[in-house]
């Protein structure tokens, strides 16, 4: 290196291409953006899929963040889509626009500054068609739930797809995780401890909120689905009814409602899916927010709950322990019993319940979503000045 090159230039001189230097590169003002300008999401499923969850509704909020910001975003995923603020491109079905995904990326979005690959079970393994930058983003490991979705062979094929996805694909990229419990669970799997990076869900500011319902009101929020365990909480209905009294108010649609909506008691309700007005009254005015989900990243809704100073009652499992502070903004059960003991406990016990809920409001204002976003820049940044080679300059 040229002797009378500043001292302070030098490690810039160093990792960077010499054609990549412009000629006024030692004007401080004039030094390229460190962030990636344009970024592309890889996910399965975007916000207008029925399906959609607190995955879709992460990718959302930072992808509209990053548009905020100034960088170009774009989001490759299947199923059913809508215009937005970002571009959103639909490359096939469910399950086919995995095998498009790579296609898609060269001939309809031009390539990227940064691929963000969304693996919420069966990974792309973008690391091996993509050559530019790339950021794994994992809201759990789901390693126990491929037994519960799918038979012995399928099941042990997606489980080990899924962590040599991650461990090993992944190998040399950065893996954001939601929570320190999926941070856990990758490390558990073989992720180095250096290559997580944990950016945690955001909420939104939610307004005025609507006044507590005067008779007892209980609320679930979610996907209806095997995992999410919403038939437990049918059957502990039964024994705390007679207790309490009151409502209990399903929210969400999915592939297990018939069947739920065959085991209803008396006193409950399935919404279906509402509008975000609506869940927001809801939120507001139930007593409490019941989620007996058996695995869980995080457990965004209860940050949501939490938001409207609403505590929450569920099981003492990862992303739970994230987002419930045992005792102080709601409960975590260790089992069907103590979770139908809390659950009557609280609603015979409003000053608690109110107490509970004051302390998960202030809680939950340490989450907000330009937080997330900016945290993530932050890895998005730091992936892009890795010395990998991109694919493809348009867009």
């Amino acid at each position: 290196m040229p002797q009378h090159v500043p001292s302070a230039l030098r490690p810039v001189l160093r990792a960077t291409p010499p054609e990549a230097v412009p000629t006024h590169a030692a004007h401080p003002r004039a030094r390229p953006s460190p962030h990636p300008r344009r970024i592309v999401f890889l996910a399965r499923r975007d916000l207008a899929n029925p399906a959609a969850g607190g995955s879709e509704l992460l990718v959302d909020r930072l992808a509209h963040g990053l548009t905020a910001h100034g960088h170009q975003v774009a989001l490759l995923c299947g199923g059913p889509s809508a215009d937005r603020d970002y571009r959103v491109l639909s490359v096939g079905g469910d399950t086919d626009h995995y095998l498009h995904a790579h296609r898609a990326l060269d001939r309809r979005v031009g390539g990227c500054d940064l691929l963000v690959e969304v693996c919420n079970g069966m990974p792309y393994l973008s690391p091996l068609w993509h050559r530019g930058p790339t950021v794994c983003l994992v809201n759990h490991v789901h390693t126990d739930l491929w037994e519960m979705r799918f038979p012995g062979p399928a099941a042990r094929l997606g489980r080990r797809l899924e962590h040599w996805g991650l461990a090993g694909a992944h190998r040399g990229n950065l893996i954001v995780a939601v929570s320190e419990s999926t941070a856990a669970a990758l490390r558990a799997i073989g992720v180095p401890p250096d290559r997580i990076r944990v950016v945690h869900n955001g909420v939104e500011e939610p307004g005025p909120r609507a006044a507590k319902s005067p008779e007892p009101l209980f609320v679930a929020v979610g996907r209806l689905v095997e995992y999410k365990r919403i038939d437990l909480l049918l059957r502990l209905w039964e024994r705390v009814r007679p207790v309490t009294g009151g409502r209990l108010v399903i929210v969400g649609d999915g592939p297990e409602r018939e069947r739920l909506q065959a085991l209803t008691g008396p006193g409950v309700l399935f919404t279906g899916r509402i509008s975000e007005a609506e869940k927001h009254r809801l939120l507001c005015s139930a007593w409490l927010l019941l989620h007996p989900s058996l695995v869980e990243g995080w457990g965004l809704v209860v940050t949501e709950a939490a938001a409207r100073h609403t505590p929450a009652i569920g099981f003492d499992i990862p992303g739970l322990r994230d987002s419930i502070d045992d005792g102080v903004t709601g409960v975590l059960a260790r089992g069907e019993s103590s979770f139908a003991a809390a659950w009557c406990t609280l609603a015979l016990g409003p000053e608690r319940c109110a107490a509970m809920g004051a302390a998960a409001g202030l809680r939950a204002a340490r989450f907000r979503w330009t937080d997330t976003v900016r945290q993530f820049r932050a890895v998005a940044a730091e992936a892009a000045a890795a010395p990998v080679t991109g694919r493809g300059a348009g867009w």
